[in-house]
Order: structure tokens, then C-alpha cells, then sequence
């Protein structure tokens, strides 16, 4: 992957990456990354808060 041999990301997050671009790939229109030592409840936090801390990747 390109943002690989950029340095853009590395170690745990090439196979979150990899995962989210194949989602896309297979018609997901987005895909997320939440970090879930951020708060408690950091997955409902990032469904009902348009504001939040994760990485999201869209076609």
C-alpha cells in the first residue's frame, strides 16, 4: 500500500487500514477506526456525536 511505503501508518494500524479499504472496495460507503481506550462507551459516543476521535474512511 502506498500510505505504507509513505510511512503514513504503521504497525497495528495496516490491518485496520487494509480492512477498511477492502470494505470500501465491496460497496461499504464508510468505515471507522475508534479508539476504545479513549472514554467509556467510545463506540456509542462516535454513533450519536458527529464530533469524535475516529478515523473515517469514505468512497
Amino acid at each position: 500500500m502506498k500510505i505504507v511505503e509513505e510511512g503514513k501508518i504503521g504497525c497495528g494500524m495496516i490491518p485496520k487500514v487494509s480492512y477498511c479499504i477492502l470494505d470500501l472496495a465491496q460497496g461499504v460507503r464508510t468505515a471507522s477506526i475508534i479508539d476504545g481506550r479513549v472514554e467509556q462507551h467510545s463506540l456509542l459516543h462516535e454513533i450519536v456525536i458527529d464530533e469524535g476521535a475516529r478515523t473515517m474512511m469514505t468512497r
